[in-house]
This record gives structure tokens, sequence and C-alpha cells, in this order.
């Protein structure tokens, strides 16, 4: 996957939000309570195997709630994309 694919960012960001709410010592559901989300939405959106495309308000939220701005959600240093091959 490199920065032109379309779902490039989406998973970017899908990565960011579970490193974030790790680094804040939160759950899953304490994410999901705080962000006004289900436990459910947060478990998909953090699953790479599933294909999840959040909307740029929800992204948001979510940055509000972790106590980030949203530009470090979409921030690709550090992350190695490996892509399986199955």
């Amino acid at each position: 996957m490199n920065k032109t694919d379309n779902d490039y960012y989406y998973y970017i960001a899908r990565i960011n939000i579970k490193k974030y709410r790790k680094l804040r010592n939160m759950t899953a559901q304490e994410l999901a309570d705080r962000s006004g989300f289900t436990h459910q939405f947060i478990r998909d959106l953090e699953s790479i195997k599933i294909v999840k495309r959040p909307r740029l308000d929800t992204l948001a939220c979510i940055a509000r709630v972790l106590d980030i701005d949203i530009k470090d959600l979409l921030n690709d240093e550090k992350i190695t994309i490996t892509i399986n091959k199955n």
C-alpha cells in the first residue's frame, strides 16, 4: 500500500487511533464511551481486517477524545505498512 492508494490515509488513521488510545492507557470501550460511538464501531475501526472509511467529523471527534490534533491521526511517520498477500 502506498500514498496513491485510495484507502491509504484511512488505513493510517485507523492504525494511529489504536496507537494513541494505547498511549493514553484507554480501552476501546472507554474511547467508545467518551466519543459517543459504540464499542463495536471502535473495534471495527481499529481492525485492519475490516475496511472502514471514517468520516472526517468522526476522526475529529476521536482526535478530540484522545487529546491530539486530527493531523496526528493522518501522520504516517514511524508506521511500517505490511501487506498480507494471501
